[in-house]
């Protein structure tokens, strides 16, 4: 029961409380960012896209936590979730630098990652963890293709990607040491297919 009470503790914080991250935002030392209108409105719908994507993060975390059988692999899933905590912060801090907001879809999107993440931990934990490796393989491919999009003077929401993509990265190797299996290439393409659906609506609502 504890467990339960701290999922819907931890969704209802992602959704509706304002983050507070542990590590200090990520910055560029000398290089202030200035932007037009136009700049300034792609940074936001692409920051709006990255957020998503942590909200995500945040409920696939929880529900595998959930169902780890190991306690630690739960402790795993824990601490990659408090790395994604401070992402949803730097995120969220940056879209109001930028006169932008959070996707309005962000329930739907933490149910169904949530759902997702229990599936996968149903499967068991090799799987499971397989699961993680896959998505953030995914993820860190997104946020390199971000960085090609970012407008180049941006360096503040810069920044916060590459921090990003080096914590994904990092939550993937530690899946793989702690004993990830592969997962079937068909879960692989859908997994594609419904963050294209995902990132595609969240680029504007």
């Amino acid at each position: 029961m504890d467990r339960f009470l701290g999922a819907a503790d931890s969704a209802l914080r992602t959704l509706f409380a304002k983050q507070r991250a542990i590590r200090p935002c990520p910055t560029v030392p000398g290089d202030s960012t200035h932007l037009g209108v136009g700049e300034r409105r792609r940074a936001g719908a692409l920051m709006r896209v990255n957020h998503v994507g942590e909200v995500c993060a945040q409920a696939l975390y929880t529900a595998q936590a959930l169902t780890a059988t190991d306690p630690a692999l739960r402790a795993h899933y824990q601490q990659a979730a408090a790395h994604e905590t401070d992402h949803l912060a730097w995120i969220a801090d940056r879209l109001a630098e930028l006169g932008d907001r959070p996707s309005l879809l962000n329930p739907l999107w933490y149910a169904g990652a949530f759902g997702l993440g229990l599936l996968a931990g149903r499967l068991g934990d090799r799987l499971s963890l397989g699961f993680v490796v896959e998505t953030e393989r995914q993820v860190e491919a997104h946020l390199q293709s971000h960085l090609e999009r970012l407008p180049a003077g941006d360096h503040a929401s810069r920044a916060i990607v590459v921090q990003m993509k080096d914590d994904e990265a990092a939550h993937a190797a530690q899946a793989l040491q702690a004993g990830a299996a592969e997962l079937p290439a068909v879960a692989k393409a859908l997994m594609r297919t419904a963050a294209k659906v995902m990132t595609a609506a969240a680029h504007y609502i």
